[in-house]
């Protein structure tokens, strides 16, 4: 069955915005159209870069787009949402009327894709609320405050909700464009854009590029004090029935207080920031894995690796040949 034509819009937000991810996303779904065209004769894509503003200029005035107006658009059958500066609320406050022309779009059958932390526009809709998500791990805290009706998963790299799509941070993107291509098109074209733009095809998860933060901007002095405290013991074994009475809070509203500001149970809390630890001293290369684990806290070698993976997506070893500095 022939491929029916698809309108796919990127859109070009008020403010400052990606480069990489318009143009990136452009090339790529241009590139479809060539390979598609060049076994099926007729493209499959009609793509444009499309705004409110008539000429938008970015990366400090280096580059300049000339969108073609939104308004003009009739009917769009994919909507791309690239990245945004990192002061959301502004990049909210200035895209009012698109973040409307977006809503009013889905509501007629346009499917929406978010690249990293252009899910706050598209949050911002509404159209996430109950919603499973995800965005670049950085802007996590940031996200979940702002929008806390929305799922935010960043484990995966792609989350597919019914006609919606968002992915993980920076150029994780370009694995969204392979998938919103094999969607679309076909797995063949996609696999071939992967090897023109040597992408690694199937890429699933962002999580071994997490740095973990220690999510303190919450406000709560109690569980800062928690936090410290966790992050200056973490070889020690932790009672935190003890921690609790000492800052003068029952455990269970310990417990419910810790989750609030972190996201975390304090358990989870200590295994990333055993992890975040041992993931910098085996970048550096010099120690064993034996030798972080211990360096660590953790006794049981079954224990540490299962922990690892679970943060990571990766053992201890593969994180090492990956990422260490010691070629």
């Amino acid at each position: 069955m022939r491929k029916i034509l698809k309108n796919v819009t990127i859109i070009v937000p008020k403010g400052n915005s990606n480069l990489s991810s318009i143009s990136g996303s452009y090339e790529i779904f241009n590139r479809a159209n060539s390979i598609w065209k060049s076994k099926k004769n007729k493209a499959i894509f009609d793509v444009k870069i499309a705004s409110f503003e008539k000429h938008i200029p970015l990366q400090n005035g280096y580059f300049t787009i000339h969108p073609t107006d939104v308004r003009s658009i009739k009917k769009s059958d994919l909507i791309i949402l690239p990245s945004v500066a990192y002061d959301y609320e502004k990049a909210i406050k200035e895209n009012q009327e698109l973040i409307q022309w977006l809503s009013d779009q889905h509501k007629k059958g346009a499917e929406i894709a978010s690249i990293c932390t252009g899910a706050f526009l598209l949050a911002a809709t509404g159209l996430l609320d109950g919603k499973t998500c995800s965005t670049h791990w950085n802007a996590a805290a940031d996200f979940r405050k702002m929008f806390p009706k929305t799922n935010l998963q960043l484990d995966k790299l792609i989350h597919e909700e019914p006609g919606i799509y968002t992915n993980g941070g920076a150029y994780s993107f370009l694995n969204l464009m392979l998938f919103l291509v094999e969607k679309y098109a076909d797995k063949e074209t996609a696999i071939l854009c992967s090897k023109v733009f040597q992408i690694e095809f199937d890429r699933t998860c962002q999580s071994p590029f997490f740095i973990f933060k220690g999510q303190k901007t919450h406000g709560d002095q109690v569980i800062m004090e928690a936090q410290n405290y966790i992050e200056a013991h973490i070889t020690e074994r932790i009672s935190f029935e003890e921690l609790a009475f000492k800052l003068a809070v029952s455990r269970r509203n310990f417990d419910r207080r810790f989750v609030k500001a972190t996201g975390n149970t304090p358990v989870e809390y200590l295994q990333r920031v055993k992890v975040e630890v041992a993931k910098q001293t085996l970048e550096e290369g010099n120690k064993s894995v034996a030798e972080v684990m211990h360096e660590v806290g953790y006794a049981d070698d079954k224990a540490f690796r299962e922990v690892f993976k679970k943060i990571t997506s990766l053992s201890p070893i593969d994180y090492k040949a990956k990422f260490s500095e010691q070629v």
